[in-house]
């Protein structure tokens, strides 16, 4: 579960587990999500797909809470192809998936040239909210809804009626329904009853693994409304995302980067706009996988992923990135938050008062030593030891899992 606004590294962690697994699920968002997977030495990306694909007996689902555009899916197949990957058989998607179409696309690009510098959100332009909306208002179109042409003929004719109406959109209703139809013949045989299936796999003593899209500072409920994402990607979004009981969730694992990055508009209290951040964003490659916007860089937000653990009750946490700060000669960390000279108990709900919040700082030394080829803790400067052990000690939470490089083996993992 992403734990920031995104972007700390999920599929590589997701990556790493992978083979401890039988199943990964992914559970809300779309192809915004921008998922990294380096393995000796070759990049993987990926939008739709779990990011434990390249494990050559894992199955992945593409779950009931994600909005799914096939033309974008079956992009990913190809690359997967195109790099040798055979995932015959393996990946898996909801019949009660909603279908996301190009009009969406179209809808949402409108949406947000409509918005004033200061309002816009900053959304990816995949289609995202404007799909989720036609969910929301009960006119959307479910992956199941393919086997009946007459009726997905229908709802699609529907999705269009209710958008032409505000927007100008360049979209064949006739031509639309005949190509997804046409993918549905090469969809059909994976398409699953996702809520039985996982749900007797569980029975069946199987380890599923739910891969998180977005983070908790993006979710729709508890992030920096309105410059949020279309979904609930904190843990609830696991459950109505997959049909799976609270109950049967054994464990989170929370992802946070060692610093913070923030793609799109809205308040960021521990930006660095200056040459800090620059070089955070160099040293990091910290490029938008879906969009390669640049990232906002700054200092770890312990407020923020306290606010996160809150809300996701994480048993442990992955710190990922940490060798980026190798070279810095002093590292902060934000304890809290000063809002008109008062301390705040916790993350704010408004963002008026979140624009308006100071935020309060801990210094520590940096180190320069190459901690790339750390595979124990204890290999770690103690610098970096400390630094580590500050944010456990502040959020309550270990970190299992520590990044000290970008591919599958640059993991310290703590038993």
């Amino acid at each position: 579960m992403g734990s920031q606004w995104g972007d700390e590294g999920k599929g590589k962690l997701v990556d790493v587990l992978g083979d401890q697994y039988d199943i990964t699920a992914r559970c809300a968002g779309g192809s915004n999500a921008g998922h990294t997977v380096i393995v000796e030495g070759k990049k993987y990306a990926f939008h739709l797909l779990p990011s434990a694909i390249l494990h050559p007996n894992h199955k992945c689902i593409i779950g009931n809470g994600v909005v799914l555009h096939i033309p974008t899916y079956f992009k990913e197949l190809q690359n997967l192809t195109n790099q040798g990957i055979n995932y015959e058989g393996r990946i898996l998607i909801s019949d009660r998936a909603h279908l996301l179409f190009d009009l969406h696309q179209q809808v949402d690009g409108q949406q947000e040239d409509s918005l004033q510098k200061g309002q816009k959100i900053g959304t990816t332009r995949r289609g995202i909210g404007p799909a989720y909306a036609t969910k929301i208002n009960r006119i959307g179109v479910r992956v199941g809804d393919l086997q009946f042409p007459d009726v997905f003929r229908q709802k699609v004719q529907n999705v269009y009626d209710h958008f032409r109406r505000a927007y100008q959109i360049n979209f064949d209703v006739n031509k639309t329904v005949e190509e997804y139809l046409g993918y549905w013949n090469i969809i059909k045989p994976t398409v699953i009853d996702s809520v039985y299936m996982i749900n007797n796999s569980y029975d069946q003593g199987k380890r599923i693994m739910i891969e998180g899209a977005n983070a908790t500072m993006l979710d729709l409920d508890f992030g920096t409304y309105p410059f949020v994402t279309s979904s609930n990607c904190s843990i609830g979004g696991a459950c109505t995302g997959l049909g799976i009981a609270p109950s049967r969730i054994g464990s989170v694992i929370g992802v946070a980067k060692a610093y913070l990055t923030r793609v799109g508009e809205g308040p960021m209290p521990t930006e660095l706009d200056n040459k800090i951040g620059e070089e955070m964003r160099r040293i990091g490659g910290e490029f938008g996988v879906t969009t390669g916007r640049p990232r906002r860089c700054g200092w770890i937000d312990l407020v923020a992923l306290k606010y996160a653990h809150r809300i996701n009750q994480f048993a442990t946490l992955n710190i990922t990135k940490l060798d980026v700060l190798s070279g810095f000669s002093e590292i902060k960390a934000c304890v809290a938050y000063r809002y008109k000279g008062n301390e705040l108990p916790s993350f704010p709900g408004s963002l008026e008062v979140l624009k308006e919040v100071e935020p309060v700082y801990q210094t520590f030394p940096g180190w320069t030593e190459d901690i790339s080829k750390c595979r124990k803790l204890s290999e770690l400067p103690e610098n970096a030891r400390n630094y580590i052990k500050f944010i456990e000690k502040t959020v309550g939470v270990s970190a299992k899992y520590i990044g000290v490089g970008p591919g599958r083996e640059g993991m310290i993992v703590q038993n």
